[in-house]
C-alpha cells in the first residue's frame, strides 16, 4: 500500500481520492494484494500485535446475554500509526425485516436521528435506542477499555454488491472523546482509513461479517470510506437458509430474542448478496446538553460526498458512515 499510495500522490489529485477510485473501478478490477486482511496477516510493519482486552470488564454471562462469545476468545488488532482497537468477536443478533422491504432499504437511523441536510443531531428528533444494541455496544467498549459508554445514536447502512460510501469524517457528535463502533454483517467490504487531513493517503483493509471496528482517540476523527463491496470468503457467513440459529440456551435475562426459521431464512438470503453495517456513537458527554443554535458540519469531500453510491441506478443516495476503525468477529 505504501508504494501504491506514493505513486498516486503524483499528478495533482489527492491520494485518498485516487486510491478510492482505484478500488472502486470495475474494469479492470483492482489488485487487492495491498489490502490488509486481519484474519490472515501476521503482526508486522502495518499491523500491531494482538491487543489485550479487559476480560474482567464483561463476564461470560454478560457476553452470552447479548450473543457474544466470552471476551477471552476475542481477537483484537491495531494499525501502526493509527492508535485504536480492532476486535474480533462473534455476534448472533440479526435485524429482521420482510425481504421486499430489505431490498429497498438504504439506511435507518436510531436514537438521536441524524439530519442528512444539516449534518447535526437534535433533541427534538429522537426515539428510544434499542436496548439490545446498547448492551452489545456497552460490553464491546468496556472490553476495549472504555467503560460507561452510552449508545445514543445509530445508523444502519444497507449495501448492495455495487454500492460504495464516499470520503468523510464522523464529527457531528458533540463529544469526540467516546469511541465510535461499527458492526459488519453479510458480504465483505474494503475499508479505507486515512488521516486527519483529507489528502493523507489511506490504508486499505478488509471488513468481514462479524467484524467490529472501534475508533477511539486520534483515530476517532480520521477520514475514511468504503469504495467496494466484495463476496464474503467461503464459509465465513456459515448460515443455513432453511435452518434455525444455533445458539446456546438463553441465559436468564438474555436480550437475544428467539428467531423463527422463516425470519432467519429472510435474513440469511439477504446477507448472501448484501452487506449491513451498523454504527453506534455517543452524542453527548455526561451532563452535556445540545446547544440552542445547532451547528452545521461540512467536513466531506465536495466532489465525493458522504453519500451512498448505488451502482445499479447510478444515483448517489444519502447515507451514513462506516465508522473509522475496524474489528473482526466471527
Amino acid at each position: 500500500m505504501a508504494k501504491m499510495a506514493a505513486s498516486m500522490v503524483e499528478g495533482g489529485e489527492d491520494s485518498f481520492r485516487k486510491i478510492f477510485k482505484f478500488y472502486r473501478r470495475r474494469n479492470p478490477p483492482p489488485d487487492l494484494s495491498d489490502v490488509i486482511d486481519f484474519s490472515r496477516c501476521a503482526p508486522g510493519e502495518q499491523v500491531r500485535a494482538k491487543l489485550n482486552l479487559d476480560t474482567a470488564a464483561v463476564s461470560d454471562v454478560e457476553a452470552t446475554r447479548v450473543g457474544l462469545q466470552p471476551v477471552r476468545e476475542w481477537r483484537a488488532f491495531g494499525l501502526r500509526g493509527h492508535p485504536g482497537t480492532r476486535s474480533r468477536q462473534s455476534l448472533n443478533k440479526v435485524w429482521m425485516q420482510a425481504r421486499t422491504l430489505l431490498e429497498r432499504l438504504r439506511w435507518v437511523t436510531l436514537g438521536y436521528h441524524y439530519n442528512w441536510d444539516t449534518k447535526t443531531y437534535s433533541p427534538s428528533s429522537h426515539t428510544p435506542f434499542p436496548r439490545d444494541l446498547h448492551l452489545l455496544s456497552a460490553h464491546v467498549t468496556a472490553a476495549c477499555g472504555f467503560p460507561g459508554f452510552i449508545s445514543e445514536a445509530g445508523i444502519l447502512n444497507y449495501y448492495r454488491s455495487d454500492s460504495s460510501l464516499g470520503i468523510h469524517v464522523d464529527e457531528s457528535e458533540l463529544d469526540h472523546t467516546r469511541p465510535l463502533l461499527s458492526f459488519s454483517f453479510g458480504q465483505s467490504a474494503i475499508f479505507l482509513l486515512g488521516g486527519p487531513r483529507r489528502q493523507d493517503p489511506p490504508r486499505a483493509m478488509l471488513m468481514h461479517s462479524g467484524d467490529v471496528m472501534v475508533m477511539s482517540g486520534p483515530s476517532r476523527l480520521l477520514y475514511h470510506a468504503v469504495p467496494r463491496i466484495l463476496p464474503a470468503p467461503p464459509g465465513r457467513l456459515a448460515l443455513e437458509t432453511g435452518g434455525s440459529i444455533q445458539t446456546p440456551p438463553p441465559q436468564e435475562g438474555s436480550v437475544v430474542e428467539p428467531v423463527s426459521e422463516e425470519e432467519w431464512a429472510v435474513c440469511s438470503r439477504y446477507i448472501q448478496s448484501s452487506r449491513v453495517n451498523v454504527t453506534v456513537r455517543q452524542v453527548l458527554a455526561p451532563g452535556q446538553k445540545f446547544p440552542e443554535t445547532p451547528r452545521s458540519h461540512q467536513t466531506t469531500d465536495p466532489g465525493q460526498t458522504d453519500g451512498y453510491d448505488d451502482g445499479e441506478s447510478g444515483k448517489r443516495k444519502r447515507s451514513s458512515s462506516d465508522s473509522p476503525y475496524a474489528a473482526e468477529t466471527h
